[in-house]
């Protein structure tokens, strides 16, 4: 059993974290926000567990989080892929994370990245 891997992106106080989960086993740990989110699973199937209690899910499909329950996250297939999608408060617009990879080629913000990364 091993951890997704995770790619984290922040714009205007929307948070995404993307898991790829590579093998079917593979399991993001139990933990608990004090926010409500939804986890969107794009491909495979997912076992989700909330306070012990066990549901299976199959992409495409969103999963409601509520605020304050331990879940986790396990892979049912290989290359299952999902991400947990939400606000956050208090963030000023000047904290987006930006993947690099994400801007399309056009923008000029990606001009301004690729810049900054060369230097």
């Amino acid at each position: 059993m091993s951890a997704p891997i995770v790619n984290v992106g922040l714009v205007s106080n929307i948070f995404v974290r993307q898991m790829h989960f590579e093998l079917t086993g593979d399991t993001e740990l139990g933990h608990k926000h004090n926010f409500d989110h939804i986890t969107l699973l794009a491909k495979g199937k997912l076992k989700v567990k909330v306070n012990d209690q066990e549901t299976e899910y199959t992409a495409p499909t969103m999963i409601y989080i509520r605020a304050e329950l331990n879940h986790e996250l396990t892979a049912m297939s290989n290359n299952t892929v999902a991400y947990c999608v939400h606000g956050l408060r208090d963030m000023n617009k000047s904290d987006d994370i930006i993947d690099p990879l994400s801007i399309p080629a056009g923008s000029e913000l990606r001009s301004l990245i690729g810049q900054i990364v060369a230097n």
